[in-house]
C-alpha cells in the first residue's frame, strides 16, 4: 500500500510546514496550522501527468509575447445587471468563481435564478450536495422560475461530477458547495483542508481545460471570511461575498478578487418573495431618511468599484459613566475612529474624551475608504453640540494627522451623483472643488478648522 504524505498548512496564509507548530511564522496567526493529507505518493512521471495542463493547455510551448493573440473572449451575461457589474461584465469562459456568504444570505437562490435564465440560451448544470433535488425544485417553483431547460445533479463525489460534466458539456456549472464534495483518494473527511484544496484544484483544472464556467459555493467563518485554506482564494479567478443581516431584506454582493475586472465592485439586491431582485439605484434606498431633522446625521458619497454611492453616516455622542469611554463603529474602521477623534481634539478644539461615541453607516453598508473621514467628524460634532446639519448638505474628504483635508479620487463624479439626487450644498477638499458646478454650492476647505467653521 502506498504511503500517504502528510503536510501542515496554515489556514490564514497557505504556508506549509513539515511539522505542526502553534504559530505560523509567515503571518503570525496562532492555532491556524492544521494537518493535511496529500494522498498516496506517486512517481514523478505519474505526478507530472496528473498535473499537466493545469492552466488549460496540454501542449504548452514557449512563444514571444508579441505573438500572443489579443482577441477578446466573449463574456456570458448572467441576465442580472448587478451580478454582471461585480463580475466585470459577465462570466468569462474557463473561469472559476467562488461565492460565499452566511447561511441564509441567498447564495443558492441567486445562483438558481441565474442558471435558470442562462439555461434558456445554453447548457447549464446545477450540482447540489447539501440539498435534495426535491428541495431545489420546490424553491424554483416558489420563485416561478423556468425549470424545463436546467440540468440538475445531486452528487458529492468530485470524480463523478467531472464524468457527468464531460458527458453533458455544460457552458456553466454550479457546485453547491465546495465544503461537501470530496475526492476518493483523500482519506480525510469532506470539508477538511486537504479535501477542499484538492477538490477545488480538480474543478479548476476541469474549468481551464474545457472552457466551462465553474461557480463554487463556499461557507464562511464566524468573522465573515471564507472557510477553508487560504490557498483556495489563490486558485480561483473571482471571489465574491454575499453580505446582509437577517433583519434586513437588502443584500450586497461585493467582489474581493477578480482577474477579469475591477475589485471592490458592489451589487445590491433585495430579498423578496419572488427571489433576489436587483436594485439599480442603491443610493435612493440608502438615503431613505426621516422627515424630522436630527443632529448627528450627514450624507457622504463613497466610491465602490466604478460607481459612486450615497450613504448616510450617523453619530451619537453621550456622557460616559465609565472610566474608559466606549468607541463603537458599525460599518467603519474602529481604529480609524479613535485616530480621527484625536485629530478632532488637537486640530479642531473639540474634546470628546469623556464621551461615549457611537457611529453607524445606515443600511448595513461597510465603508472601506478614507473619504468618510470628514463626514464622520462633522456628524460627531453635530451630535456633540446638538446642532442638526442641513438635509441638502453632502460631505466627503480624507483627514490627515496634521488636520489637513486631502482630496480623494473621482471627486467630480461624486459631486455629480450628489447633484443628481437633489443635494444643494457640499463641503469638499479644495483639491476636489471644480471651477463651476451647476445646481450645487461648493465649500472648499483645506483644514479641519475650516470645515468646522462652515457648519457653524
Amino acid at each position: 500500500m502506498a504511503k500517504q504524505k502528510i503536510a501542515f498548512v496554515c489556514n490564514e496564509c497557505g504556508a506549509d510546514y513539515t511539522k505542526w507548530q502553534g504559530q505560523c511564522a509567515e503571518c503570525g496567526s496562532w492555532n491556524s496550522v492544521v494537518e493535511m493529507k496529500l494522498g498516496p505518493a506517486t512517481k514523478a512521471g505519474a505526478r507530472g501527468a496528473q498535473f499537466s495542463g493545469y492552466a488549460g493547455n496540454t501542449t504548452a510551448k514557449v512563444q514571444p509575447l508579441a505573438e500572443i493573440s489579443l482577441q477578446d473572449v466573449p463574456r456570458l451575461c448572467s441576465g442580472t445587471g448587478e451580478f454582471d457589474r461585480v463580475l466585470g461584465g459577465g462570466f468569462v469562459p474557463g473561469s472559476v468563481v467562488l461565492i460565499g456568504g452566511h447561511p441564509g444570505a441567498g447564495k443558492s437562490t441567486v445562483l438558481l435564478q441565474t442558471l435558470c435564465k442562462l439555461a434558456e440560451r445554453m447548457t447549464c448544470l446545477y450540482v447540489t450536495g447539501e440539498e435534495s433535488l426535491q428541495q431545489v425544485a420546490m424553491r424554483a417553483k416558489r420563485l416561478s422560475l423556468p425549470t424545463d431547460k436546467l440540468q440538475m445533479l445531486s452528487e458529492t463525489s468530485v470524480e463523478l461530477i467531472g464524468q457527468a460534466a464531460e458527458q453533458l458539456q455544460p457552458r456553466v456549472m454550479v457546485v453547491d458547495s465546495v465544503q461537501v464534495v470530496h475526492l476518493a483518494e483523500i482519506q480525510s473527511a469532506p470539508g477538511s483542508v486537504s479535501q477542499v484544496r484538492e477538490a477545488a484544484a480538480f474543478l479548476t483544472r476541469f474549468a481551464k481545460q474545457t472552457g466551462t464556467v465553474v461557480i463554487l459555493v463556499g461557507h464562511v467563518t464566524k468573522d465573515g471570511s471564507l472557510a477553508g485554506p487560504k490557498v483556495l482564494e489563490h486558485m480561483i479567478d473571482c471571489s465574491i461575498l454575499l453580505e446582509g443581516s437577517h433583519d434586513s431584506r437588502f443584500r450586497t454582493l461585493r467582489g474581493s478578487k477578480n482577474r477579469f475586472g475591477a475589485v471592490n465592485e458592489l451589487g445590491v439586491f433585495a430579498m423578496t418573495e419572488q427571489g433576489m431582485k436587483e436594485v439599480s439605484n442603491p443610493s435612493a434606498i440608502f438615503l431613505q431618511r426621516s422627515d424630522d431633522v436630527s443632529s448627528g446625521s450627514v450624507v457622504m458619497v463613497m466610491w465602490e468599484g466604478t460607481r459612486p454611492l450615497l450613504v448616510e453616516i450617523q453619530a451619537l455622542v453621550d456622557d460616559s459613566h465609565l472610566g474608559n469611554p466606549r468607541r463603537v463603529a458599525v460599518g467603519l474602521d474602529q481604529n480609524r475612529l479613535s485616530m480621527l477623534l484625536a485629530v478632532l481634539h488637537r486640530h479642531g478644539g473639540v474634546l470628546v474624551g469623556d464621551q461615549d461615541v457611537f457611529v453607524n453607516v445606515v443600511g448595513g453598508v461597510r465603508v472601506n475608504e478614507t473619504s468618510a473621514d470628514l463626514a464622520l467628524l462633522l456628524a460627531i460634532v453635530s451630535s456633540f453640540r446638538d446642532r442638526p446639519l442641513p438635509r441638502d448638505l453632502m460631505v466627503f474628504g480624507e483627514i490627515g494627522l496634521a488636520g489637513e483635508i486631502r482630496p480623494v479620487p473621482s471627486g467630480q463624479e461624486r459631486l455629480r451623483e450628489a447633484a443628481k439626487h437633489g443635494f444643494k450644498r457640499a463641503i469638499v477638499p479644495a483639491g476636489n472643488a471644480p471651477k463651476s458646478m451647476e445646481g450645487i454650492e461648493i465649500v472648499a476647505v483645506n483644514k479641519l478648522a475650516d470645515a468646522l467653521a462652515a457648519i457653524e
